[in-house]
């Protein structure tokens, strides 16, 4: 399945564990190559060497989106590597679980620092290769930047405001040829929910999720690069994300007793 894809250059943050390590598979899998970029560059290394040695072209580039600097680097790195740019995955994010009174300011703040300006910081970092390509740029979202619910309130505000760059930038770059995709999943197989809210990957025995909820990365990794290669402006993965989606659309109303209802559960639990 290499249409779209075949040797085209994509940046992918977050790129050493999860739905950015799928992706970068993926894109492998359709002929493109990859350039990525996370903290973690033993992983990372590790992952290249596997793409390289199936017969891809990989680049692992230390980068911490979280630092002025580190991006543009990146992205510099891999136009020198390949040439070119035309795809930047803004993935790299994490979650801050936790009632908005028992957080603090910091918590909110290195929440955003991450999800938010990290996004922004990659884009603003790819931009000028990607007007030059005429490609595209993919953000990733979540369904909780549609339906917020008690205890993840500082992840779906970063989430929402994700979302509304991407509907930003897809007025602005219309004109210039840039795709702008904004990927919203449900649960996905990741390492998401074993970071805590300090970004640290913790050994918690079991993932709450139930398992008949959570998608394979590498199903949700098909499902995204499908929708970055068509160009098209949104992908919603996973039913239970496309539900809630369609209820904030359609039944806010209904969606909004749900929430209300749970929020009820879980002061009851909390008591």
């Amino acid at each position: 399945m290499a249409s779209g894809l075949a040797g085209k250059v994509v940046l992918i943050t977050g790129a050493s564990s999860g739905i950015g390590e799928a992706l970068a598979r993926e894109v492998a899998r359709r002929g493109g190559r990859s350039a990525l970029a996370a903290r973690r560059t033993e992983r990372l290394e590790a992952l290249a060497a596997e793409l390289r040695a199936s017969g891809g072209e990989a680049l692992a580039l230390q980068c911490d989106v979280t630092r002025d600097g580190d991006v543009e680097r990146a992205v510099e790195q891999a136009r020198e590597a390949f040439g070119r740019l035309d795809i930047a995955i803004a993935n790299a994010g994490f979650g801050v679980a936790g009632r908005v009174e028992d957080l603090s300011i910091d918590d909110f703040r290195r929440q955003l620092e991450t999800n938010v300006f990290g996004a922004l910081r990659t884009v603003k970092a790819a931009l000028p290769e990607l007007k030059r390509s005429r490609g595209g740029v993919a953000l990733i979202g979540s369904a909780s930047g549609y339906v917020a619910v008690p205890g993840m309130g500082a992840y779906s505000m970063s989430k929402f405001a994700v979302r509304a760059l991407a509907e930003t930038l897809r007025g602005e770059l219309h004109a210039d040829g840039v795709a702008v995709t904004h990927v919203a999943p449900g649960f996905v197989a990741s390492e998401i929910r074993r970071i805590d809210n300090l970004g640290k990957l913790t050994d918690r025995a079991r993932d709450p999720v139930p398992p008949w909820l959570v998608m394979p990365t590498p199903q949700a990794a098909r499902q995204i690069m499908d929708a970055i290669a068509a160009r098209r402006a949104e992908a919603i993965i996973t039913g239970h994300a496309k539900l809630g989606v369609s209820l904030a659309r359609h039944a806010p109303g209904l969606l909004n007793a749900a929430v209300a209802r749970l929020a009820r559960r879980s002061k009851g639990a909390r008591s």
